[in-house]
């Protein structure tokens, strides 16, 4: 087994002391056999612990204790947090490994949830962004849920589209690092989005993504009608689609790597070799092989050994 700490650049102190205290923390906490020999920095902020020792029910075991930790200093220490992001891997993971990478786009590639800014040109954002909330908690069906925040959206001129991707999107933290390191491994991309084309469509051919599928907005004369046009991209839509992305590669879904943070990613999650959390509902991190709390996008290539 090993055990990654990683936190962000921002945050580094003068001395690696916070990563080394945080994994004897854990050690005491779960029993896990660690020495000071087995310990690597990869940067003055990437701990590697490797060679744990482990046997048939040690890995499950650690990986919900530490799951239990992270959530407890993400949910009550917050932002005064020290913002570690903690990963326990079973076996090694190379890039090579893999020949996708999948991601959510809403909240995981993109820092905000386009319908909620979008709602916000209308004026409606507290009540839609209320309905987004609930449904990537998994509290709502993601379908009927999408159908109610779309027809709220009718009237609204379709230049709002345009105007919240000008001057609201933004790329997550590490985004651009994790695309171009995927991309000179040879890995295909794919983004995937119970959102919208509009904005898929722009921000694959900004990155130069292999692939990309979200809903399509109707729009007539001008104006949204509060319809989708076509199949709703829901968490089953979304599996479907990373599955006939690795079938045109000719590669199986366990050589996939799938990030997202809201219920409707889980489903497509599941069927992946690795499963990321990217700053995600507990729901989410709770199902995933990997969490990142804290650190960027390109905090998965820290878990990942070179080819």
């Amino acid at each position: 087994m090993e055990l990654i700490l990683q936190r962000l650049a921002t945050n580094a102190t003068s001395d690696t002391a916070s990563l080394e205290e945080r994994c004897k923390l854990i050690t005491s906490l779960t029993n896990l056999n660690i020495n000071k020999s087995q310990l690597t920095y990869v940067t003055p902020n990437v701990l590697r612990c490797t060679d744990i020792p482990e046997d048939s029910d040690s890995f499950a075991t650690t990986k919900d204790l530490l799951r239990a930790f992270n959530d407890l200093v993400v949910n009550k220490e917050g932002k005064n947090a020290e913002q570690i992001d903690v990963t326990l891997i079973k076996d090694t993971l190379r890039l090579s490994d893999f020949g996708l990478l999948a991601m959510d786009m809403d909240s995981t590639l993109i820092t905000i949830e386009c319908i909620d800014e979008i709602a916000d040109m209308h004026g409606l954002k507290p009540q839609v962004a209320a309905i987004t909330e609930a449904a990537m908690r998994g509290e709502l069906d993601f379908a009927e849920s999408l159908t109610k925040r779309v027809a709220l959206l009718a009237g609204l001129p379709a230049t709002a589209l345009q105007q919240v991707y000008d001057e609201r999107l933004q790329l997550s933290l590490g985004a651009n690092e994790l695309i171009a390191a995927v991309q000179a491994a040879g890995i295909k991309t794919l983004l995937v989005s119970g959102g919208f084309t509009f904005f898929t469509e722009r921000v694959a051919s900004r990155l130069n993504l292999t692939f990309n599928h979200a809903n399509q907005l109707e729009i007539i004369d001008g104006k949204l009608t509060g319809k989708v046009i076509g199949t709703i991209v829901d968490a089953d839509e979304k599996r479907r689609t990373v599955e006939r992305a690795c079938t045109a590669l000719g590669i199986t879904p366990q050589q996939a790597i799938v990030m997202g943070d809201g219920a409707n990613d889980l489903a497509m999650m599941g069927i992946a070799g690795l499963s990321v959390a990217f700053r995600a509902k507990p729901i989410v991190r709770a199902s995933a092989d990997v969490a990142l709390n804290y650190v960027g996008l390109d905090g998965v290539l820290n878990l990942l050994t070179a080819p």
